[in-house]
């Protein structure tokens, strides 16, 4: 081996020891850690949906009070805007006229009893003459006849005197319900009469109130399910009534009844609900908001809004499967209510839900799930408003 070689190897060979060191030794891949998400466990609740609608404060009973007779109005008998009894005096229409048709009635009667009186006597007379023949048979007849004639009267006097005793009864105009009445409509000394069309006053009763909802006509079926699902339908489907800054008024109201007619302009429904108003805070006429319940569930899995992810439209959501892996499935949506949907189909109870971090998943990648707590609690009657 010449001179030459032996450099030519020994320079391939340093070449080859500084490659190989600089290289240094070959590291292994490393797996990335665990996805870290947060996740709720499904449980059943019990979840009531309402919805708030506007309606209107109508009284339980109007009755406006008329004259029954015509005549001047001499005084007014209550003070305004209190409440009154049923048959309590209201105004006093000048009774002299009516008192005065009594004693002329009461004349009359008196009258035709002492004309009953001397036909009764004279027909009596004439009987036994007309068994001696002492008197035709003719002269006799219309001697009974007369007697009948007289009491006939005396039936109609005394009708007459009814009817005048009434007149007189009406001039005192009382109120047929109870409840609060208005400001007066007629004043003292005005002229009022049985044909006016307008009343003399107006009195509500309101320690009972209507509230009227409008409700769009294709949501009654959901309505009745409601109804239906009542253990009491006597009681009638609970309703809650709401100020106009939200807040509920302390008092119960239940829907009486739906309208059998749909407005054709609208599509409304009108839904009636009774409501007691022992303090009369709502009144005739005020603009409120009813929250009434269209559909209640005992077990409802429920998810929030979040946790749903859609891909061409339909919904999905991750689970956590087995060996703590990501699995996305298809569900089926319910009700959006209060930030949560209601899961039909597609999850079961216990199954654990991804909320946060989804962006973190692909199918089967390992995750480190931690309970996701919410920034309120979960409450079982959920009100959502459309």
């Amino acid at each position: 081996m010449t001179i030459r070689h032996i450099y030519r190897n020994g320079g391939l060979c340093a070449l080859l020891l500084s490659v190989l060191t600089a290289c240094g030794p070959v590291e292994q891949e490393v797996a990335p850690p665990p996805a870290r998400v947060s996740v709720v466990t499904l449980e059943p609740v019990r979840l009531e949906l309402t919805e708030d609608l506007p309606a209107r404060v109508a009284p339980f009973q109007v009755a406006e009070i008329r004259p029954q007779v015509s005549g001047i109005v001499q005084r007014r008998l209550f003070e305004q805007g209190t409440d009154v009894s049923a048959g309590q005096p209201l105004f006093e229409i000048n009774p002299a006229p009516f008192r005065a048709e009594v004693e002329t009635a009461e004349a009359a009667l008196q009258k035709a009893e002492a004309e009953l009186a001397h036909a009764l006597s004279q027909s009596a007379r004439l009987e036994s003459l007309v068994r001696g023949q002492s008197v035709s048979r003719q002269a006799y007849d219309d001697a009974v006849s007369s007697s009948q004639q007289a009491a006939a009267e005396v039936a109609q006097a005394r009708a007459t005197l009814s009817r005048r005793r009434l007149d007189l009864e009406f001039s005192t105009v009382v109120s047929p319900i109870a409840g609060r009445i208005d400001q007066e409509l007629v004043t003292e000394g005005a002229l009022v009469g049985s044909s006016d069309s307008t009343p003399m006053a107006r009195v509500q009763q309101i320690d009972k109130v209507y509230v009227d909802v409008r409700r769009s006509a294709s949501s009654l079926e959901s309505l009745q399910d409601a109804m239906a699902a009542q253990p009491s339908l006597d009681s009638g489907l609970p309703v809650t009534i709401l100020g106009s800054n939200g807040t509920p008024y302390d008092v119960t109201g239940r829907i009486l009844f739906s309208g059998i007619n749909v407005d054709a302009s609208t599509g409304d429904l009108l839904l009636r609900v009774l409501v007691d108003n022992p303090n009369r805070r709502l009144l005739p006429g005020m603009f409120v908001r009813a929250r009434v319940p269209y559909a209640r569930y005992d077990k409802a899995l429920t998810v929030p809004q979040q946790s749903v992810v859609r891909i061409g439209g339909k919904p999905y959501v991750w689970l956590i499967g087995a060996s703590d892996k990501a699995v996305m499935v298809s569900v089926e949506l319910g009700e959006l209510a209060n930030g949560n949907y209601r899961i039909q189909t597609g999850v079961t109870e216990g199954q654990k839900v991804v909320v946060e971090g989804i962006e973190r998943l692909s199918d089967g990648v390992d995750v480190s799930a931690t309970d996701w707590h919410r920034s309120s609690p979960l409450e079982a009657s959920v009100a959502s408003s459309y």
